[in-house]
């Protein structure tokens, strides 16, 4: 099978040569070819320069034979392009002018995908043609909740004190604020696929921070409504939230094809509670592709194990760690392209 054949059969829950693989922010720091490119441009710049980000979406895929390339952007591309003043940090992004009321709500604009994305929607153009059959190409975006952590805090948070003040203390207003993105997020997640991606992840990953309850008041009606749009487009979609085992089965209500899932749960216990209705991605601790590659070998071996055979994506419980050592992401890739490898890891 092709990389593509192989990833959108597993997305389908459909039988698979192997298990297909890939990791999330497998472009990264860790890697010397992207400290390269970087050392020459800001972060912002290469997001929105699609011949740098063509160049580095590439690289791990090149390098390592992943069965799916991620395009190389920034869940913030969004709320930038809604007039939102984004600055990126050593220390993470930072946002002027937080949401906090309703007039807040009412400063963010209506963008076109085309005209205000457009440099995110060449570069997966770029990636289609450049890739072909060899790997599947993932667009992304962030997921309302997620999104609205970011505007309301100005930033990354601990606690979240200020989303759930504004969650819990004027729940009209943030129901106007998420609606708002979600159908932002739907309409640039849909451009997406029209320019070339295969399937779509929703990084929805604050909603772990959450309870239950308000995870399926405030997060999933959201997540579904992107859901709906980038199927209704043609293509797949994944949705992944840190700290997931507490809301499983209501992530699966959101309608996704496959649920990305953190460390936190073994796999063999999620599918147990989903049944094969729904696919699985994940779900190694990135910490121990920072350590042996015997180690990762060890890992990723449990995590297909788990899984089992069908509607499984080997990938990370969240993004790769800029320690970690290349050959460390080689084993983890290896492990799915040869499990011969693993014969003796159990």
């Amino acid at each position: 099978m092709t990389g593509v054949q192989r990833f959108l059969s597993a997305c389908a829950r459909h039988p698979v040569d192997r298990t297909p693989v890939w990791l999330m922010r497998q472009a990264g720091r860790y890697l010397p070819e992207y400290r390269a490119v970087r050392e020459r441009v800001d972060f912002w710049t290469l997001c929105t320069t699609p011949d740098l980000a063509v160049e580095v979406s590439l690289q791990p895929v090149e390098r390592f034979g992943t069965d799916a390339c991620i395009v190389f952007s920034d869940i913030l591309v969004v709320v930038a392009a809604m007039g939102a003043k984004v600055a990126f940090t050593e220390e993470g992004p930072r946002l002027e002018d937080p949401v906090r009321t309703a007039r807040d709500v009412k400063r963010l604009r209506t963008f076109d995908p085309a005209s205000d994305t457009g440099f995110v929607l060449e570069t997966l153009s770029r990636l289609r043609r450049e890739l072909g059959e060899r790997a599947a190409l993932i667009g992304f975006c962030g997921g309302p909740l997620t999104l609205a952590a970011y505007l309301t805090e100005g930033g990354g948070s601990k606690n979240f004190l200020r989303l759930k003040d504004l969650l819990y203390r004027s729940p009209e207003t943030a129901h106007e604020l998420l609606a708002t993105l979600a159908d932002a997020c739907a309409a640039y997640a849909a451009s997406q696929v029209r320019a070339g991606a295969h399937a779509v992840q929703i990084f929805d990953t604050w909603a772990g921070e959450l309870t239950p309850q308000a995870y399926e008041e405030f997060a999933l009606p959201y997540q579904r409504r992107i859901v709906n749009t980038v199927r209704r487009a043609g293509a797949p979609v994944i949705v992944y939230v840190n700290g997931c085992a507490g809301i499983l089965e209501l992530m699966a209500r959101s309608g996704a094809d496959v649920l990305s899932v953190d460390w936190r749960i073994d796999l063999s216990a999620a599918r147990a509670r989903l049944g094969s209705g729904v696919g699985l991605q994940g779900n190694v601790d990135p910490a121990i592709l920072t350590t042996t590659v015997e180690a990762v070998r060890n890992a990723a071996a449990a995590a297909l194990r788990a899984a089992g055979p069908l509607g499984h994506i080997l990938n990370l419980g969240h993004g790769v760690l800029p320690q970690t050592p290349p050959e460390c992401v080689r084993a983890f890739v290896e492990s799915a392209q040869s499990p011969s490898l693993l014969a003796n890891e159990g």
